[in-house]
């Protein structure tokens, strides 16, 4: 597991940004005479880490408006876990802050901040803003910085908010420097004993938005956006492995690939039944993507990818499930999805399709085997083992804690017809779910395959 990996996933999971609404002064009445200072309410005395959800942690789910339309697809954040103040005062709440520190053979002594603000400037969970800052004693560096907006957010009678999960814009942007990236070759034969090592220098900003069609809540996604990326490349530092640079047959892909600029068009569309995005309890999805990019020697290069995913409830094991109309009730589901990726043009080794790492091929080191054209398949179990988390104080909580089962199986090709005699590989494991909402699920799975063993943190379903 790289450590860039580790940190993105401290960033998503464990930080803080500084953010907070004004309240605006009360003006004096007209014609008063030598009126009173307002007295201003602290909304601290008025916070009830209880209102809106049982002291189990579960949440009923209030009744909805009357003109929402497929109100399932909205989210619901009770009064309690909107608590008011600054950063400090919402800490650990909906604000974040983490202390990084690392050490890694090639890399060194390191360390930094992961911040994070699930509620930036006070908006009520329509904001979210986070930030992380790194440096090793080697020079492995990343400073990145996140801020999404959801565009369907209603406030409610009850002092909670509901927001459609679906429509959502974003601004992301960073600098990296890895000293580990690893390259194998190409192809599903790649030897294990081929692996080097080199060191990418990313540069990169990029924005987007999120959409359903033609309405808030519906099947239809369509997402566009585009990322601007400068990409600089020179010799590895893992010891035990040579540089990339340094082998004949991988130099012209090394050479090919160094000071290049990409600016990368996006553009997502399917159709998804599923009710939540990032943790789906049931439904289907079916979408393509076509990922085109101009590169600054003036070559243009393409990734199509088509997608598909079915998830349904199964019966629970350790719990006892839903509680009458409760907001994300406790579920165990099965889940299966596919993804098939091929390359039209010419684009550098390090973006073609891969597999490995924390979303396929879970046993195998990120980017173990890569080419033009990738099919990957995934089945998993995931089971809630804590059906309603587990509270630290009134507001620190967790909402859930399971575990998932996992068996994934995946092949790459110079083209996608060569696919079907390409070299089958899978691999299999178990990880520990940890969800602080259910749009924020943390894990850490452990991965087997042919070659050994691999851990993975990560931010977020493999899919």
């Amino acid at each position: 597991m790289t450590v860039v990996r580790q940190l993105v996933v401290a960033a998503v999971l464990t930080g803080v940004v500084i953010g907070q609404g004004t309240t605006a002064k009360p003006r004096p009445r007209f014609g008063a005479q030598n009126p009173k200072p307002a007295v201003q309410q602290d909304p601290m005395l008025h916070y009830d880490p209880y209102r809106g959800m049982d002291h189990s942690g579960r949440i009923p789910r209030p009744p909805m408006p009357k003109d929402l339309k497929r109100p399932e697809r909205w989210r619901y954040t009770p009064p309690a876990r909107i608590k008011p103040g600054n950063v400090l005062e919402r800490f650990w709440v909906s604000s974040f802050i983490s202390p990084i520190i690392f050490r890694e053979e090639d890399i060194g002594f390191g360390g930094g901040l992961a911040l994070t603000d699930i509620d930036f400037r006070g908006k009520n969970f329509q904001e979210f803003a986070n930030i992380t800052a790194t440096y090793s004693a080697e020079g492995q560096q990343n400073f990145r910085i996140n801020w999404s907006k959801w565009l369907n957010h209603r406030q409610l009678a009850n002092g909670g908010i509901i927001r459609e999960e679906r429509g959502r814009t974003y601004v992301r942007g960073g600098y990296s420097k890895t000293l580990t990236r690893r390259f194998f070759g190409f192809g599903s034969r790649s030897a294990q004993a081929a692996e080097t090592s080199y060191t990418e220098e990313l540069t990169d900003i990029g924005a987007g938005i999120r959409l359903p069609l033609p309405d808030p809540g519906s099947n239809w996604l369509l997402r566009l956006g585009f990322d601007a990326q400068h990409h600089g490349l020179s010799r590895g530092r893992v010891s035990s492995v040579p540089s990339t640079d340094d082998v004949a047959a991988f130099a012209p892909s090394f050479a090919d690939g160094d000071g290049v600029d990409q600016l990368w068009l996006t553009g997502r569309f399917g159709w998804d039944s599923r009710d939540s995005l990032a943790q789906a309890y049931k439904g289907k999805r079916l979408g393509i993507t076509v990922a085109s990019t101009y590169q600054s020697e003036g070559e243009w290069g393409s990734i199509l990818t088509l997608d598909g995913q079915h998830v349904f409830a199964v019966p629970p094991l350790f719990h006892r499930g839903r509680e009458g109309n409760e907001e994300n009730p406790p579920t165990d589901v099965f889940a299966v999805g596919f993804v098939m990726q091929d390359t039209v043009g010419d684009l550098p080794f390090y973006s073609l399709p891969t597999l490995g790492g924390s979303r396929s091929l879970r046993g195998y080191i990120q980017n173990r085997f890569t080419d033009r054209a990738a099919a990957h398949f995934s089945m998993e179990y995931r089971v809630n083992l804590i059906e309603r988390g587990f509270a630290f104080t009134d507001t620190i909580r967790i909402e859930r804690i399971g575990l998932g089962l996992f068996y994934d199986a995946g092949t790459v090709a110079a083209d996608i017809d060569k696919l079907d005699n390409a070299r089958f590989l899978d691999s299999y494991g178990v990880g520990l779910r940890v969800a602080f909402s259910r749009e924020a699920v943390f894990r850490v799975d452990v991965g087997y395959g042919d070659e050994g063993s691999n851990l993975t943190i990560a931010f977020g379903n493999a899919f």
